[in-house]
């Protein structure tokens, strides 16, 4: 299997290459911009529009006229590469990926790339670039495989070169087992359904009154003036610097997450419509304007998406998953009896059920109902993979790595439902839930009328607050028909000979196939 990766490090140029650099990009540019600019008008005139290859006919006109005569000091493949860029972006565009295409600004995303043609040392630390010659680059890490293409940009005055190679790896397999449930706020930026809390950086909210004094200072110079460019330089440079807070952060997050899970399930969340502002319009204007910039800012202060982005890729590369389920009412159900009702929710983060009196942090609640709806997808047969790891067809309720789905396997042909329970779920509390029970037909008060237990004593024993015994854990096993060593293994460390002696007897229980005939 091939992988894609890239390496970013920051150039160390001379003055005469940063000046050849600046010179190159803004020949990409203007490529980019004038060609847009033709497509434009080829349009007004109701003609369809032209593909790379008429495109490429353009560069070379342009290099024979006088006006533009200075775009053959540029290296021939980056400026085909704008012309490629502008084709990617119409085709994005087409297929409703992205807005029309718009003109590149000066000093914004300053890029060009290099498909080939480039020679790298990594002893000396340097790299050779077409008509820029060998220039030595910040090595903070090994680059591996084949050089495919190389993109230097530039951000904040400084320069970096972004190598993307490929190499063969072998088809990997997650080391973990186990799945968990990630609820993503503001308060804690993730939560996990086995009680892990990652608290957020707010890289931004920490550095908030700085820039906004650095952008009053920059307000009051004399636009394009040099202190004007030195001011915007030092927002430019803090702004960064906030970026990169965050991303650092995320990826010791989604590193963290990775390495220990080999099952994610996520809120597919719509930030930019959960961030689009409350100012309305001059006929309508909006209400609780400022609350809602506020809410916004923290909104997109936390990175949700990039974290999901990093949670994908690394699954991928380990050969574990990431799925992402419907985010409605996860927090406002009970993750122990699945009354739903926003009056559960307390505060910001305490969650109690009116239902059973279920109480518990809010996050670690959404969290469980996050992953019980991943187990009800994964059941279903309802998995909709975003890496590659897992074979295209896996065996009905196990996945590739070894991993038993919890709940209804998916039915083919004339099945009963009744008929398919999997023997073995990961956890006491999946089983008695209420996501497992109810395409059972089977109540919670069905089942402790079985079990000969109370309905606060089954919600204790789903939110793992209390172990289940060893008299609960044979009565369980004769119910579901297993053997009550997994009972006890999964939820506490008890005598097996014990156990073992108690089923011996075949407790007075009545087993599933009874209670589903009632």
């Amino acid at each position: 299997m091939k992988r894609l990766q890239a390496f970013k490090f920051q150039l160390r140029p001379n003055g005469q290459q940063e000046c050849d650099m600046r010179r190159f990009a803004g020949a990409c540019r203007f490529v980019f911009n004038k060609s847009l600019a033709w497509q434009n008008e080829n349009h007004e005139a109701g003609n369809k529009y032209l593909p790379y290859v008429k495109m490429a006919a353009w560069l070379v006109e342009w290099k024979t006229t006088p006006e533009t005569q200075w775009l053959k000091e540029a290296p021939s493949q980056p400026l085909q590469q704008a012309l490629k860029d502008l084709e990617r972006a119409y085709k994005n565009f087409f297929q409703k990926r992205a807005s029309f295409p718009r003109f590149k600004k000066r000093g914004q995303s300053d890029a060009f790339r290099y498909p080939q043609g480039v020679k790298l040392d990594q002893e000396n630390n340097r790299i050779s670039l077409p008509k820029l010659g060998w220039i030595s680059y910040r090595n903070s890490r090994q680059v591996v495989g084949e050089v495919k293409n190389v993109t230097v940009s530039q951000s904040c005055g400084k320069w970096y070169v972004s190598i993307q190679t490929e190499y063969e790896v072998a088809e990997s397999v997650h080391t973990s087992t186990s799945l968990v449930g990630l609820d993503a706020g503001v308060a804690k930026l993730a939560t996990l359904s086995d009680g892990t809390i990652f608290d957020p950086v707010n890289s931004f909210k920490t550095h908030q009154k700085k820039l906004a004094k650095l952008q009053r200072e920059m307000s009051r110079k004399v636009k394009f003036s040099n202190n004007w460019k030195k001011a915007k330089r030092k927002v430019q440079n803090l702004h960064s610097r906030i970026g990169n807070i965050r991303r650092d952060y995320l990826h010791k997050v989604s590193t963290t997450i990775s390495k220990n899970h080999a099952m994610i399930v996520i809120e597919d969340l719509k930030v930019a419509n959960m961030s689009k502002s409350a100012a309305g319009t001059v006929k309508q204007p909006g209400r609780n304007v400022r609350a809602k910039s506020g809410l916004n800012r923290s909104i997109l202060d936390q990175g949700w998406y990039e974290l999901r982005r990093q949670l994908e890729y690394k699954q991928r590369w380990r050969g574990g998953q990431v799925l992402a389920i419907n985010p409605a009412y996860t927090s406002q159900k009970c993750a122990c009896c699945g009354h739903t009702t926003k009056e559960n929710r307390r505060s910001q983060s305490q969650f109690e059920c009116l239902e059973c009196g279920y109480t518990e942090n809010a996050d670690i609640n959404g969290a469980r109902n996050i992953l019980a709806a991943g187990h009800a997808a994964l059941a279903c047969g309802e998995m909709a993979a975003l890496g590659h790891s897992m074979k295209q067809d896996p065996p009905r309720g196990e996945l590739d790595f070894g991993l038993n789905a919890v709940g209804i396997l998916a039915l083919k042909g004339e099945e009963d439902v009744k008929d398919t329970i999997l023997r073995e779920p990961t956890t006491v509390g999946e089983m008695l839930s209420e996501e497992f029970l109810k395409p059972l037909n089977i109540t919670q008060a069905k089942l402790g009328e079985a079990l000969n237990l109370s309905r606060p004593r089954i919600a204790e024993i789903i939110s793992g607050k209390r172990r289940i015994s060893i008299e609960e854990a044979v009565m369980l096993a004769a119910l579901f028909e297993t053997d009550s060593d997994f009972w006890i293994n999964v939820q506490a460390s008890h005598d097996r000979w014990e156990a073992r002696q108690l089923m011996a007897q075949k407790t007075s229980v009545k087993p599933l196939t009874a209670l589903l005939a009632r």
